[in-house]
């Protein structure tokens, strides 16, 4: 986890881009894999089961393997003038 002055910048269920063959601390890899429930509620409680599991005793992490993490949202017509 970030810690800049005492302050924790990590947000629970954030994607990280990281460069290494392993997971940092607090974190764990985007291979779709499935997480026990009652481990993990804070992170199960922003999830839910969108990315699998049954929502009794398991959930699962979204897989991002081969692909490429893009911000969901609104965007700007392309077509569109902003003043």
């Amino acid at each position: 986890m970030t810690k800049r002055g005492g302050v924790d910048n990590t947000f629970i269920g954030e994607v990280k881009l990281f460069a290494g063959n392993f997971a940092p601390t607090g974190f764990a890899f985007a291979r779709g894999q499935l997480l026990p429930l009652i481990q993990n509620t804070a992170l199960f409680s922003i999830l839910g089961t969108t990315y699998g599991g049954d929502g009794r005793t398991t959930f699962a992490l979204p897989d991002l393997r081969g692909r490429t993490p893009v911000g969901a949202g609104g965007s700007v017509n392309l077509g569109q003038r902003l003043p």
